[in-house]
């Protein structure tokens, strides 16, 4: 687990920054004591200063570490946040892997089409269903085999644009919440200094290139 932010990898349009747990991904969404990695952007590349929330282009939980796309002008800001919605000519050039330690009968291979909506606004929990709009479905496919893997620990693709919480509802939707996820259900608890659902932003596969964050600690068998 990272203590700080740290750039993984970069090209003349865009860095892909390792966020930590505990950070918010932008300023002013949560709690006042808590670091934000827009504000770290701001305060650590140039490029961010001037864009529109640091140039960021898309956001993970307070409690998901890993990688994060960040824009380093408009013009790509505009075209990564359109691939990321699963619109756009690089619609299918942005791919996103997580790493997840589900409860431990989860099948090693699996997936999911469901749709997922709040049930009223800022409301911490998403609701679930097997059917509805298509702009509210979200896809993922997943795998065991992770290698050092320990027991639950999957590999989870999102395919097309993400949902608010798809990872974390729709694997408890299932039957199969991630470990330390008490808001989705999860029995199991943390071990001690683990806080929050056992989930990581592992790899961003753009075009061809292919980043990786560390895998936490929880990953290894």
């Amino acid at each position: 687990m990272c203590d700080e932010p740290a750039i993984l990898h970069g090209t003349a349009d865009w860095l892909v920054v390792d966020k930590p747990v505990g950070w918010h991904t932008i300023s002013g969404s949560g709690a006042s004591d808590r670091p934000d990695l827009e504000a770290w952007l701001r305060a650590h590349v140039n490029t961010s200063v001037d864009l529109h929330e640091a140039g960021l282009v898309h956001r993970l939980d307070l409690y998901t570490g890993g990688c994060v796309l960040v824009a380093t002008n408009e013009q790509a800001r505009q075209m990564l946040r359109e691939a990321m919605s699963g619109r756009g000519n690089i619609a299918d050039a942005i791919r996103k892997v997580y790493l997840a330690q589900a409860t431990s009968d989860i099948p090693s291979r699996g997936g999911f089409e469901l749709s997922f909506s709040s049930r009223y606004k800022r409301s911490k929990r998403v609701t679930v269903s097997a059917t509805g709009p298509q702009k509210s479905l979200g896809i993922c496919q997943w795998r065991g085999g992770y290698a050092g893997g320990g027991n639950g620990v999957i590999e989870v693709e999102l395919q097309g644009p993400g949902r608010r919480h798809q990872i974390r509802a729709g694997l408890a939707h299932l039957g199969h919440p991630l470990v330390g996820d008490a808001l989705y259900g999860s029995s199991e608890v943390e071990t001690a200094g683990d806080v929050g659902p056992r989930l990581h932003a592992w790899r961003l596969y753009i075009g061809d290139d292919v980043v990786e964050s560390p895998p936490p600690h929880w990953a290894h068998a």
